[in-house]
């Protein structure tokens, strides 16, 4: 009744209530996400969670946060970590690529300035090591 009388308690009474729906709605779909790619629970399992969460919208979400809500962070940290380790193998894989090729060139010039390699066959072999 108040905030109605006052436009700026209606703006700000608005915003909050935008924001508490926003927000239901991103916990919404962590929960349905959490659902589907919970590995431990079988398929009868994530039908009547759904089911659940569907027909009682705020007890069903608010219950498998208490009964599964340490699980989806243990299952969030797995992903977040098994995502960093493909991006550091990723960045040690082209690192050891280019470092790769500056063995060969040092390797080339070691057999050059050995006298195995000749200077035009040097050039040609640096080229296609470089192409």
């Amino acid at each position: 009744m108040l905030a109605y009388d006052y436009p700026l308690l209606g703006l700000l009474w608005t915003m909050l209530m935008v924001f508490l729906w926003v927000a239901w709605i991103i916990l919404l779909i962590r929960v349905f996400a959490d659902i589907f790619r919970s590995h431990d629970m079988g398929g009868w399992g994530k039908a009547l969670w759904s089911i659940f969460v569907i027909v009682v919208p705020f007890l069903g979400v608010f219950v498998y946060l208490i009964a599964r809500g340490s699980g989806m962070v243990e299952r969030d940290v797995r992903s977040a970590q098994a995502s960093e380790a493909a991006f550091q193998d990723y960045v040690r894989q082209t690192a050891g690529t280019q470092s790769s090729t500056a063995d060969e060139l040092s390797k080339l010039a070691a057999l050059r300035d050995q006298g195995v390699l000749t200077a035009d066959e040097f050039e040609a072999k640096k080229a296609s090591l470089l192409a």
